[in-house]
């Protein structure tokens, strides 16, 4: 059994109804049409990427433990560069970087003023000839 033609409310042709919407008849054309204008396109958020791994952020912690420690227990300026260094020493240079493990590895703390610091990071070569970097092979 057919269901019976009926008047839709937007086109107002003689059709099969596709939908009855709060009272309103729609054939399935314009139904189509209804439907996809009152859609608005869903955009889904992405979660930003984090700036540092868990793993990372937990070695961070520690590492700030090492090196207010490590700071305390050499409070002088061990590289010394004539003509730059300020004594006191407020940073700590990563002689072999500061990858993976190397990050807490004491052995390779430097401890260093700013001045001093900012000479070995803008003079490699010179600061490897002078014991202040280390290669990392």
């Amino acid at each position: 059994m057919k269901s019976k033609q009926k008047i839709c409310n937007r086109c107002n042709n003689l059709s099969y109804i596709w939908k009855n919407d709060k009272g309103s008849r729609y054939c399935k054309s314009c139904w189509q049409i209804i439907s996809m204008s009152d859609k608005k396109p869903t955009v889904k958020k992405q979660k930003p990427i984090a700036h540092r791994s868990s793993k990372r952020s937990a070695q961070e912690r520690e590492y700030m433990k090492l090196r207010n420690k490590f700071l305390v227990s050499h409070p002088l300026c061990q590289a010394k560069i004539s003509g730059v260094c300020k004594v006191h020493s407020t940073d700590v240079h990563h002689m072999k970087g500061r990858i993976a493990n190397l990050l807490t590895d004491e052995k390779y703390f430097l401890s260093v003023c700013r001045p001093c610091h900012n000479w070995i990071e803008t003079h490699p070569k010179e600061a490897k000839e002078l014991g202040f970097s280390v290669t990392r092979i």
